[in-house]
């Protein structure tokens, strides 16, 4: 039987202190369950599930505070390097004036980087480390890892769950899921987590509208998305392909940003985003498109995970039939995520509505 010495101090005034919105009660009632686990004297091994915007973010950040507070380490692994930077960047400004030190370790960072970021983490200067697979590799060493948070649980293997856990002495363990799983099947899928589900949106948050339509729907797809852009809002259109595949004609990304640049809204600005861009590359056209830069962002899946952008409104997945259920649960749930009212527009050529 494993044993974790239980936390004597988790008060979380302080943190509370910082925040700059209210907890919802999904929130407030998940980190109670967070916290008592705590005082168990095993490892916790929690999933929190919770819609997109949901807030499962803050959830994972008080665990944090907690662990700090009694000196321990916590690491949290995101599944791409995009969603690790928005973590980061949201997290750092959290805890800056709460005196915890954040860091982050992806890929993609310099060697030097990456060796100073392993420094500070095994010499304990850094109490949170925010990473991709990177957080995995022999040469990341804690000083004193006692909690680990893996985000988007289904993009995570058990083994690597358990790579990264067996860096500290039977820490606790906390999985974050957007996916919606009943209950039922959620303890045959993840059998060993207590579950904590956040069923409420914050204050503010509207519900995405959801449309199944068929191509003969194109010029009213065109008017929506030409309406949104005009009220000062942008867009998603999603494609399932990088490149043309005539056989299955499916819309390739690439391709059909060249057409809606040039035939369907030449006087808009349209932004392409897929997989085989460099890193920096697509960290740029991201950030671009979140600055308002762009009013249409054509793209790849890529974007399935963790890009915040509150101003846009409209989600458009073309050939939606070639898409997993998660996925499409992940990419329209890049939309809603601010106080406008959302869509999200499935596009199918099949005539058999069944499919979906």
């Amino acid at each position: 039987e494993k044993k974790a010495v239980p936390y004597s101090s988790c008060n979380m005034k302080r943190f509370y202190g910082v925040l700059p919105f209210t907890l919802t009660g999904a929130q407030q009632r998940a980190i109670g369950e967070i916290l008592s686990d705590f005082q168990k004297g095993a490892p916790m091994n929690r999933l929190v599930q919770g819609d997109v915007g949901s807030g499962k973010t803050m959830v994972a950040a008080a665990a944090a505070f907690c662990a700090a507070n009694n000196g321990k380490q916590t690491a949290l692994m995101a599944p791409t390097e995009i969603l690790a930077e928005q973590h980061y960047a949201s997290l750092q400004k959290l805890f800056e004036p709460l005196n915890i030190s954040v860091d982050l370790l992806t890929g993609s960072m310099s060697v030097k980087q990456k060796k100073e970021a392993r420094e500070r983490l095994a010499s304990g200067q850094t109490t949170l480390i925010i990473g991709t697979h990177a957080l995995l590799t022999d040469s990341t060493q804690f000083l004193d890892l006692g909690l680990v948070i893996a985000d988007e649980q289904h993009r995570f293997g058990v083994a690597q769950r358990s790579k990264l856990s067996a860096k500290g002495e039977d820490p606790h363990l906390l999985v974050m899921s957007a996916t919606p799983i009943p209950r039922t099947l959620a303890l045959l899928m993840y059998g060993d987590l207590d579950v904590s589900i956040l069923d409420e949106l914050p204050p503010g948050r509207e519900t995405v509208d959801t449309f199944l339509v068929g191509e003969s729907y194109r010029p009213r797809i065109n008017a929506f998305i030409r309406k949104q852009v005009s009220e000062g809002h942008q867009c998603f259109v999603v494609c399932p392909a990088v490149e043309e595949n005539q056989e299955l004609g499916i819309k390739a990304a690439s391709a059909w940003a060249d057409t809606l640049q040039q035939t369907v809204f030449p006087d808009l600005r349209i932004a392409l985003l897929h997989g085989q861009m460099k890193g920096a590359e697509k960290e740029e056209a991201m950030a671009a498109f979140a600055r308002g830069e762009a009013d249409v962002m054509v793209a790849t899946t890529v974007i399935e995970v963790g890009v915040d952008v509150p101003n846009a409104t409209l989600m458009v997945i073309e050939d939606a039939d070639r898409f997993g259920l998660s996925q499409l649960h992940q990419l329209r749930g890049r939309v809603g995520r601010g106080k406008a009212k959302s869509y999200c527009i499935l596009t199918t050529h099949n005539r058999n509505p069944e499919t979906l």
